[in-house]
């Protein structure tokens, strides 16, 4: 066989869940995962239970009426709006549709690992650029930005947790667009930030090198049921409708996923929750030897460890408790591990077994 190059190298991303390490069982108390801390509501489960019998029929390969809940959810367009199987399988459909060998390719690091690997697959070259702060170094990235290009930015960052302002991004797009260059804005916890709301949804209507993607993944804890969006000028979103597979997200998913828009007051609940969380966490692993939090503005902590990270997540697997190793993210080494912000109770239990370390 005559193996694509781009394939023979492509190596898969390392992510958490309980599914990452060798024998998981459904009795881990899972903080690698950053799924909102509520998990799925009463309502949606009720309607996931009531919609069973749709299993046995093919599910609308458009996703239209998904769609048009979306359009009413975030005021843009159906026709500016793709669905997909996760949020992860837009990233590697949006690579295949717009970059190739010759597109330059931005990563700031340490992200999200699967904008590298969805690049690469397409061939193209990958230039990156490390900091822990990208809002501080603003400038020196501004000033990398390639021409007939793409720059990939996760807004809050994961694993960072940091946030970038409306302003910044505003400023990246728009010298990127006399650049010729695509923004691929990642916003799948942006829903998840308390206080703040810095989406730029709303500049998808200016600028047609911008493409914002969303997960309902985390904000309505839909990991299991495999959906997200993508939102970008009517051309694009074209093109990535045409390349997706038919079918692509289940009828269960879209039901799910309608039924999640519809109860956006739940979020309120849970940004509350992951505000007074968050602080809780960092507050007390702070004052513990050997740890320091990075400030965050979402559901989850990435943490300065003494201890390496693997030994760390050897000793807490033996409590029944995941905490994602961070070694294998690029931009970071083995003294970095990442928690999700859960309940209170949950958290109390990660904190003792910490404190037991």
């Amino acid at each position: 066989m005559r193996i694509n190059p781009n394939i023979s190298a492509h190596q898969q991303i390392p992510h958490g869940g309980p599914f990452s390490i060798i024998h998981p069982s459904s009795d881990i108390l899972d903080f690698s995962s950053n799924i909102n801390p509520m998990g799925i509501s009463s309502l949606m489960r009720k309607t996931i239970k009531n919609q069973l019998d749709t299993i046995q029929i093919y599910p609308d390969s458009e996703s239209t009426q998904l769609r048009k809940n979306l359009q009413r959810y975030t005021k843009i367009p159906s026709s500016q709006i793709v669905v997909g199987n996760g949020a992860t399988e837009i990233i590697y459909n949006f690579c295949q549709a717009f970059l190739s060998n010759k597109t330059s390719v931005l990563i700031p690091i340490p992200t999200f690992g699967e904008y590298e690997s969805a690049a690469k697959l397409s061939g193209v070259k990958v230039s990156f650029f490390k900091t822990m702060n990208l809002e501080k170094d603003i400038d020196d990235f501004i000033s990398k930005i390639p021409n007939n290009g793409c720059v990939f930015i996760c807004n809050p960052n994961n694993p960072t947790g940091n946030l970038i302002t409306k302003k910044t991004l505003q400023k990246i797009i728009i010298l990127a667009n006399k650049r010729k260059t695509l923004v691929f804005i990642d916003e799948c916890f942006i829903e998840l930030v308390p206080d703040h709301n810095e989406s730029i949804i709303k500049l998808v209507k200016k600028y047609d090198n911008l493409f914002i993607l969303r997960s309902l993944t985390k904000s309505f804890a839909l990991a299991g049921l495999r959906i997200g969006y993508g939102i970008g000028s009517k051309q694009m979103i074209s093109i990535l409708n045409k390349i997706k597979i038919p079918w692509n997200v289940s009828g269960l998913a879209q039901q799910a996923a309608s039924i999640a828009l519809s109860h956006s007051s739940y979020l309120t609940k849970v940004k509350k929750i992951i505000k007074k969380e968050s602080y809780y966490l960092i507050n007390y692993i702070s004052k513990l030897k050997g740890f320091q939090c990075n400030a965050t503005s979402t559901n989850f902590i990435l943490i300065k460890t003494k201890t390496k990270s693997k030994i760390l997540q050897k000793k807490l697997l033996k409590k029944k408790i995941l905490i994602r190793d961070c070694s294998t993210i690029r931009g970071l080494n083995d003294n970095y591990i990442r928690i999700a912000v859960k309940t209170r109770k949950e958290n109390e239990k990660l904190i003792k077994a910490l404190e037991r370390l």
